[in-house]
């Protein structure tokens, strides 16, 4: 696959295909250029590919889906063609996108058309806790702007226009979220790994608490210094217990 092509939900860089997938979904407004670094880190571990949403990097241009469940559809149809039924995925979404890696997993699952071994979730609300989690982001300006200087890029760096380009990306992302209504079934049948950061003021311990009830199996709960964007500032905290978990995933059977 091309990893630079309009279009395509995916962006992935040089790695062996035969191992294990590492599914990468960024946070609201951002793209997944971001992982690129984690493929360097995890060569010979896992394929990193990035989930890129339309409207930002190498995709300006390319519409925004009408709804999450418009772009979960997708997505998966990408995923299940590009990855197949036989390698093991480990789907990581943090913040908005852990809730479209949840519906991707909660998706592939149910199709059999990948075999998602574990699903990490990385400050994210549960899906009952979304409704109206956006609306602040979208209708602020002054909210707006504080999760964009928390999380983007060097803000001190860009010129108006480009900044506003990026707010622009953030506030659909948000308005997206506000559509999306969690239909209760199915759970996922593979583990939920549910993290959150120390200092993080928007997701908070007790909202991560509420994961368990979206797995048959195990959920596993676990706290990182940093603030919201704890795993993107700090990968080195977060990339080995990734890696733990695909080798995991890559020795476990079952089917897809």
């Amino acid at each position: 696959m091309c990893a630079e092509m309009g279009g395509s939900w995916l962006m992935d860089w040089p790695a062996p295909p035969a191992v294990p997938v590492l599914l990468c979904v960024p946070p609201a407004g951002a793209g997944c250029g971001r992982f690129r670094s984690w493929q360097q880190t995890l060569a010979g571990v896992a394929q990193v590919i990035g989930i890129q949403p339309p409207g930002r990097e190498n995709r300006w241009l390319d519409p925004m889906p009408e709804s999450v469940a418009e772009a979960v559809a997708e997505l998966s149809a990408q995923v299940a063609e590009y990855v197949g039924p036989a390698r093991p995925v480990v789907v990581f979404g943090h913040s908005f996108g852990g809730l479209l890696g949840y519906e991707l997993a909660r998706t592939l699952r149910a199709e059999r058309t990948a075999r998602v071994t574990a699903l990490v979730v990385s400050a994210c609300r549960p899906p009952a806790h979304w409704h109206g989690a956006g609306r602040g982001i979208a209708e602020d300006e002054a909210a707006l702007n504080r999760l964009f200087d928390t999380g983007g890029p060097d803000v001190a760096a860009l010129d108006p226009d480009t900044r506003e380009l990026l707010l622009e990306v953030l506030r659909r992302d948000a308005r997206l979220s506000l559509g999306y209504r969690h239909d209760g079934t199915p759970v996922l049948d593979v583990p939920i790994h549910a993290w959150g950061g120390d200092g993080d003021d928007t997701v908070t311990p007790e909202q991560l608490d509420g994961w368990p009830r979206y797995s048959e199996l195990a959920c596993h709960r676990r706290q990182f210094p940093g603030g919201h964007h704890f795993a993107l500032h700090t990968p080195e905290l977060v990339l080995p217990l990734l890696a733990e978990l695909l080798a995991a995933g890559s020795t476990a059977g079952g089917r897809p």
